[in-house]
């Protein structure tokens, strides 16, 4: 009878057990989070991916997502679960979850071009190469990528609520670029290899006029110009750096610059030719001068025929 009860027991304990095991597990992955009768599960699931994704709680969030997209494939909200499990993996900002959400948000723009929120899956999609950016030291291949795929924003959706945001974006990723080109044309300039220099930074200021950080770029091309004694062409790239700059710690430097050039060119510009005494034409009567008549104060000699 003991025996008996105490099997009884434990098969009872184990069933508890397993019992509480599956509703963790279903809890664990939102396949229980939809309570009876529930009018419209799939907008209740996405709701509460959207408060889980707000509370940063991102493998919660996701799960509620994913629950949509698996489940419920023809719901209308299926494309913003879409989107907001690209955003989980974006908000979690690992290497391995931005490349997970790319995938999401390039799906998105693959199933859904002309959805409404195309323009926000591109510029998360933009956004998930930025948060990648390396140091300008570093390899660019994600600047790049996220250039890329900005200016397709930029493109395609003109008129989006996003585009300043994404314009900002744009203008850090270029200067990123930008900046890991500066790198190279300075240090060009501290090796004392001053072609190079000009080659780079010639380069970096045609190619992105509106870089922020090109008042160094002026200064260093216009110094290395300077070194290889090609000073007047570097006379107006200093004169830009003082145009386009109040405030730059090149400014005193380019200005000093500027003084020597101009200084040094007005002593090396030809002189005027000095004006010559000019000798006068001889009065009329002069001596020596013919059919003149005695010069004044000189002796007229009669002469008497014989």
């Amino acid at each position: 009878m003991a025996v008996s009860l105490l099997r009884r027991s434990s098969a009872f304990v184990a069933l508890v057990l397993l019992t509480a095991l599956a509703s963790a597990c279903a809890s664990a992955n939102g396949r229980r989070a939809v309570p009876p009768g529930t009018a419209q599960p799939d907008v209740f699931l996405y709701e509460r991916g959207k408060e889980a994704l707000d509370r940063k709680k991102w493998v919660t969030a996701r799960e509620f997502f994913k629950q949509v997209t698996e489940t419920y494939t023809q719901s209308p909200v299926r494309p913003d679960a879409k989107l907001g499990i690209g955003d989980t993996y974006l908000g979690e900002g690992s290497p391995e979850a931005l490349v997970l959400a790319i995938a999401e948000f390039q799906e998105f723009l693959s199933f859904y071009p002309t959805h409404p929120r195309a323009d926000y899956a591109q510029y998360k999609l933009g956004l998930a190469h930025f948060r990648q950016m390396r140091a300008p030291q570093r390899d660019q291949t994600e600047t790049r990528e996220a250039i890329r795929e900005l200016e397709t924003f930029v493109t395609r959706y003109p008129n989006s609520a996003l585009l300043p945001e994404v314009q900002a974006k744009l203008r850090d990723a270029k200067d990123r670029l930008s900046e890991a080109e500066f790198e190279v044309g300075r240090f060009y300039w501290r090796i004392r290899w001053f072609p190079g220099a000009i080659d780079r930074l010639s380069t970096l200021i045609k190619s992105d006029p509106n870089y922020t950080g090109r008042d160094g770029a002026y200064y260093y091309l216009g110094e290395s110009l300077v070194q290889v004694n090609r000073k007047a062409e570097a006379l107006p790239i200093y004169e830009k750096l003082v145009a386009e700059f109040e405030q730059s710690e090149y400014l005193e430097q380019a200005k000093k610059r500027i003084d020597e050039i101009k200084a040094a060119q007005s002593i090396d510009a030809p002189q005027p030719p000095t004006p010559t005494a000019t000798a006068s034409a001889p009065r009329a009567g002069a001596s020596g001068t013919p059919g003149a008549g005695p010069a004044p104060g000189t002796a007229t000699v009669k002469t008497t025929q014989p």
